[in-house]
């Protein structure tokens, strides 16, 4: 198989080079932990996770929304972000056990002013609740944030919707879409959506102009567009995205990338990570509008 060059597939982020105010954010599926004797070498934690820590040593985002972390994973980042970031976010089950989709961010560039977890469901506020065609919990994290350098205030939401049940998908979409609008802020939403770009799923996100999709908005990319769940492959240039990040249409969108490196000649996960830079609302960019 013919291998893209590499200034295709790797996400390199210089601060230098970007407006000052610009946040990057990054959405990553790291795979859930899985005993070994259950799994092929590749899909290993112990495989994977010294690959985890040269992608996040190098990438540093300010914000990182994570899915399918079981709670030594989520130590596992806070140890390899260091004392600078911190994380928001438990299981997504009864009694907050199992999986969670924590958010992390850089508490040098943002102050946590609150923070919330609610199940997907009909009943949000009991944690492992179920509705809408899904057998396991689904949830979302949502975190509020000060910009330190511009005071500009917004919402990170990060979440995981359910592989199997579109009507769960379609649910999610519309209430985590209904939360951003109660809030009445900038936000930003990462997540693996288990749905591509054409799907209805992303029809439910976008269609009443509340949220738009990072890369199609994005004034330059740092990367092609890869599908982003190649499962241990070489990922297909053009594919389909189903980990997203969007955003409210106030922010403006500085470049977008996915990162489709391998790190030691092998793969961190079996999705891709996906990357934006944002320039917070009332902020100035230098992009040419021509470039889009």
């Amino acid at each position: 198989m013919n291998h893209a060059p590499d200034a295709d597939r790797e996400v390199s982020i210089t601060a230098g080079e970007y407006p000052p105010a610009t946040l990057h954010v990054m959405t990553w599926n790291i795979r859930r932990l899985i005993p070994g004797q259950l799994t092929r070498r590749a899909d290993r934690w112990t495989t994977r996770a010294p690959l985890i820590r040269e992608a996040l040593s190098e990438l540093r985002p300010t914000i990182l929304g994570v899915q399918e972390a079981l709670p030594e994973q989520t130590a596992f980042l806070q140890q390899v972000l260091g004392p600078s970031h911190r994380f928001v976010g438990r299981g997504r089950g009864r009694h907050h056990a199992g999986e969670a989709t924590p958010i992390f961010y850089d508490t040098t560039q943002l102050e946590l002013l609150g923070w919330e977890q609610q199940a997907l469901s009909d009943t949000p506020e009991i944690p492992g609740s179920v509705s809408w065609g899904n057998i396991f919990p689904r949830a979302f994290v949502a975190a509020t944030f000060r910009h330190r350098a511009t005071g500009n205030r917004f919402v990170v939401i990060n979440t995981h919707l359910d592989p199997l049940s579109r009507r769960s998908r379609l649910r999610s979409a519309r209430a985590i879409r209904d939360h951003i609008r109660s809030t009445q802020l900038p936000a930003v939403v990462t997540g693996d959506v288990n749905a591509h770009q054409r799907s209805a799923t992303f029809q439910a996100f976008t269609s009443t102009n509340v949220l738009t999709d990072t890369w199609a908005t994005a004034a330059g990319h740092l990367t092609a567009e890869w599908g982003t769940f190649p499962n241990y492959r070489d990922p297909t240039p053009g594919g389909k995205r189903i980990d997203w990040i969007l955003s409210t249409r106030d922010w403006q969108v500085h470049r977008a990338g996915i990162n489709a490196r391998q790190y030691a000649g092998a793969w961190a996960s079996d999705h891709l990570s996906v990357h934006a830079l944002l320039i917070p609302p009332g902020e100035t960019g230098n992009d040419d509008p021509h470039d889009r």
